[in-house]
């Protein structure tokens, strides 16, 4: 981006009111989130604290398919599964063989990685949406309309409108940061991959709230 359109665009930006930047994020979000109907990757995650300290970090695999279909697979340092078959989730933790089921509903959706499985209009309907320009790469922070979720603000950052990273922070400014490699858009994914049975003399809990 050369300096005149750099100081265009932030001339532009300054002039437009909040609520059309916010519009215009929304729009631009949604256009290219809409054609996405299966996205597979690896990533690697970071929790950090306030102060940007490293307290954890995982890596693993996620794949998605529309609408509602997830699978969140993390390798590394432990293992834990997560699986959405567009009804159920189910959260497997193998070293404590324990699996927890709940509904695949619009409160469980407000989590970052299922909301991506979720349609476009439902994502920008549910948040307040602003985009900003990072050389090659564009990025939509996300502030929830609904206080009850898990986080205060996401941020997903795109190159050539592939989802390479997503950012949450909650509201004790810890953050958890995921960058995606890998990435594989709009290729088949066999249904098997969103199935999952739960392994004999597993402890199950079921979330009915």
């Amino acid at each position: 981006m050369t300096v005149k359109k750099s100081l265009a665009t932030l001339v532009v930006g300054l002039a437009m009111p909040l609520s059309a930047l916010a519009s215009e994020g929304a729009e631009r979000l949604s256009r290219i989130l809409e054609p996405m109907q299966t996205y597979a990757a690896t990533f690697e995650q970071q929790i950090l604290d306030a102060s940007g300290e490293r307290l954890q970090e995982a890596r693993g695999s996620m794949w998605l398919s529309r609408p509602g279909r997830f699978r969140w697979e993390v390798d590394a340092p432990y293992q834990q599964l997560v699986v959405s078959d567009g009804d159920d989730v189910v959260l497997y933790d193998p070293d404590l063989e324990q699996a927890t089921v709940q509904a695949l509903d619009q409160r469980v959706t407000h989590t970052p990685a299922l909301l991506l499985s979720g349609s476009a209009d439902e994502l920008v309907e549910s948040f307040n949406v602003t985009r900003s320009q990072q050389g090659s790469a564009e990025r939509f922070t996300l502030m929830p309309r609904d206080p009850d979720t898990l986080f205060e603000e996401l941020e997903m950052t795109f190159r050539g409108e592939r989802l390479v990273g997503l950012e949450m922070t909650d509201s004790t400014g810890q953050r958890t940061a995921i960058a995606f490699r890998d990435v594989r858009m709009n290729q088949s994914i066999d249904d098997g991959r969103f199935a999952f049975e739960i392994p004999d003399g597993t402890d199950v809990i079921r979330d009915t709230q």
